[in-house]
């Protein structure tokens, strides 16, 4: 069929074309009446691909628009974006040119607007290729013979009509998985039937579970794979602890969360008498345990990372090895690939080997203990780590070092605090503030980020298959309209017509310290940021300003952790001598882990933000009418949000604003009032009323009170 294609096309390149009926092109190409409805067969498939098109007197051209393939991203509001592969930037698609497409839809579009012109790509969609979502998760609304679902994904663009028969077992405004069996068109809306009850919105633990189906996340691991896990035992295997560096008497200290379950990284300093320091680095050897194309590995595969959902987690891999024989308890033996590295008293790695071993982590320490060790606040834990408290010194020197060495270079160091949303027994949402963090917290990073560079720059050499951790720089377009609201601040990310370096973005949050609009400015930052993302090529990670970076550090949680430490296994079990065949065939894998982990670890970043979102909007149900200050966030054309002190985001619409209509200023970002001239930008600080709040909808809403 392709040969025949390749035909058809070529005959229709040709300069003397011009626009033929099917049995114009036959005769003139000489197909017999025997052959005549393959030629048809042809053109339809040519003309499904979009090659051709038929105008309306049955006459067939080439299609000249550029045509592409990509899946729609759908607004509430009917427009969308596609992305594709040929252009880093998304096509805007029209409400009138989305051809009925739904969130999600893998679709044809035809791009008719350049960016060369310096504006935004636009298209139409042409044709669609095949639908996203088959379920999804909403509200069930019954109407006695019929009844609809309204999608918790409000982009989806429809309601879904439930026939009577469809109902199952639901009930009226309960939470329910709706298969769809009909999709809308022209206006109709989708057909579906129920089939799962999740509950009543606001029965405990119902609004997780319906993340979890939402977004199809596996929510048990099957039994296979539990029993696989089971079967690796809970003690290492002694008779392989000649083929590694036994440094089971070594002083090494785990450094993580009170409340952390899963240990991959285990860390001890030395002081040379040069002024150098030693650092290493042990990360827990799960690919001991989980091998290439085990029953463990194609579902850590499809999971590809794990994901942390307040107080529910769905791991990468069965707690068997995730909080057992990988993770590195204090007192217990435990494998390791471990990175040791020479480093001189002005930051730079002079030295460094990676290497098998053995460890017994000798205390198991928490960020908050190790900070009162070096902040000398509480006499009962420096009593009890008494003999230790020089290790830790150690620690705090060897990471102001390094992170005064990245500061120089540029390192991206965003203030952006993470939400601390307490639970209560129910899972309901009682507090909602700020995550406190220590120098502690920066000890762990620095020497992690350093492990993670080292290895990337080692491998890059060896020109071995890898995943690299990639952070591409940003597009100058952004940087444009970021400084139009930076404008209003007295700040600007310089850069020429070509390139921008970390240190311009370093130079405006340096100068930006410590004052109120830090945490706006540095969500700004970061929105103009690209995402970071894995890749089978070394692209450098702009973020970090770092020319070789990967992630080595967690294995456990993820899986291009756990694919480099296969190779970097393979390369140390063989002397570093490998074959062109693994080399290639490694490539490949590479590449595909590298585009699923990216796949996988975005659905990951949804699904905690929009868990995040249901629990302040939770909480905030139970506060409104309350009054609060807060930061101006973002400017929009329909409002703004304000964010509070306790990381909360709410909006303000113009009818909140007062008795004034409110004009968007586009060219400088703000608002303006129409007749008072008031002002409202980026960074201003403002009071608000709390005057709605919806966990199901998972939005909060203010007004101003101090007009």
């Amino acid at each position: 069929m392709q040969e025949k294609e390749e035909i058809i096309l070529k005959f229709m390149k040709d300069d003397n074309y011009v626009p033929m009926k099917a049995k114009e092109m036959a005769l003139v190409l000489g197909v017999s009446k025997d052959r005549y409805n393959d030629l048809i067969e042809v053109l339809n498939n040519l003309e499904s691909k979009l090659k051709i098109i038929k105008n309306r007197k049955n006459r067939y051209r080439l299609n000249d628009d550029e045509i592409l393939e990509g899946t729609f991203r759908r607004n509430p509001k009917g427009f969308g974006f596609v992305k594709t592969d040929k252009y880093d930037e998304e096509i805007f698609i029209s409400k009138n040119g989305s051809n009925n497409a739904l969130n999600g839809d893998k679709v044809l579009i035809s791009v008719y607007n350049s960016n060369e012109t310096g504006k935004s790509m636009e298209g139409k969609i042409v044709k669609i290729i095949s639908h996203g979502k088959n379920t999804l998760v909403g509200t069930f609304q019954n109407s006695k013979n019929f009844g609809f679902v309204v999608p918790d994904d409000k982009s989806f663009g429809t309601d879904i009509f439930i026939s009577k028969n469809n109902f199952g077992k639901a009930r009226n405004n309960h939470k329910v998985l709706v298969e769809i069996i009909k999709r809308g068109e022209n206006g109709k809306h989708a057909e579906g039937k129920i089939i799962e009850v999740l509950g009543r919105p606001n029965e405990a633990g119902v609004d997780m579970l319906s993340l979890i189906k939402e977004y199809g996340l596996p929510s048990t691991f099957p039994e296979s794979v539990v029993n696989e896990a089971k079967s690796k035992g809970d003690k290492i295997d002694l008779s392989q602890i000649k083929n590694r560096v036994d440094l089971r008497d070594n002083i090494i200290f785990t450094i993580d969360g009170e409340d952390a379950k899963d240990l991959d990284d285990a860390v001890r300093v030395e002081k040379l008498e040069d002024g150098n320091f030693i650092l290493d680095v042990h990360i827990a050897d799960v690919s001991h345990y989980v091998t290439q194309d085990s029953l463990l590995d194609k579902e850590a595969y499809l999971r590809g990372t794990s994901i942390y959902m307040l107080g529910r987690v769905i791991p990468m891999l069965p707690r068997e090895l995730s909080n057992g024989i990988c993770s590195l308890n204090a007192g217990e033996d435990r494998f390791t690939l471990s990175c040791s590295m020479k480093i001189s008293s002005k930051g730079e790695v002079i030295d460094s080997k990676i290497y098998k071993a053995v460890i017994k982590v000798t205390e198991r320490m928490n960020y908050l203990d190790v900070q009162k060790i070096l902040d000398k606040s509480d006499n009962i834990v420096l009593k009890k780590y008494e003999k230790y408290i020089d290790e830790f010194e150690k620690m705090k020197e060897l990471a102001l070092i390094l992170k005064n060495k990245r500061m120089e270079k540029g390192y991206l160091n965003l203030d952006i605090p993470e939400s601390k949303i307490e639970l209560d027994i129910d899972g309901f949402a009682i507090d909602v503030h700020k995550y406190e963090t220590y120098f502690s917290h920066e000890i762990i990073e620095q020497f992690m980020l350093t492990a993670n560079e080292t290895v990337a720059e080692k491998f890059f050499w060896l020109e071995a298959p890898f995943v690299y951790r990639i952070h591409e720089d940003p597009d100058l377009d952004k940087i444009k309209e970021a400084n139009k609201f930076l404008f209003n601040l007295n700040l600007k990310i310089k850069a020429n017509n070509d390139k921008v370096y970390p240190k311009a973005f370093s130079e405006v949050l340096e100068k930006i310290k410590g004052k109120e609009e830090e945490r706006v400015v540095s969500n700004l930052i970061l929105r103009t940021l690209k995402l970071a993302r894995y890749s089978e090529e070394n692209l450098g990670h702009f973020g970090i300003a770092s020319k070789y970076y990967c992630h080595f550090t967690s294995p456990i949680r993820r899986y291009p952790d756990l694919f480099i430490h296969r190779i970097i296994s393979f390369y140390l079990d063989n002397n570093f001598d490998v074959s062109n065949e693994f080399v290639e065939k490694y490539k490949t894998l590479a590449k595909e882990a590298a585009i699923n982990s990216s796949e996988r670890e975005k659905v990951a970043t949804k699904t905690e933000r929009e868990a995040e979102k249901i629990k302040k909007a939770e909480y905030m149900e139970s506060h409104i009418g309350e009054e609060y200050e807060g930061v101006v966030s973002s400017i929009t054309s329909f409002g703004m949000f304000v964010e509070l002190e306790n990381t909360v985001e709410g909006f303000v619409g113009f009818k909140d604003m007062g008795d004034e209509y409110f004009i968007y200023d586009e060219n400088n970002k703000i608002l303006v009032g129409e007749y008072t001239k008031k002002t409202y930008k980026i960074g201003d600080i403002v009071k608000i009323k709390v005057i709605s709040a919806s966990k199901i909808l998972r939005q909060v809403d203010f007004e101003i009170t101090d007009i």
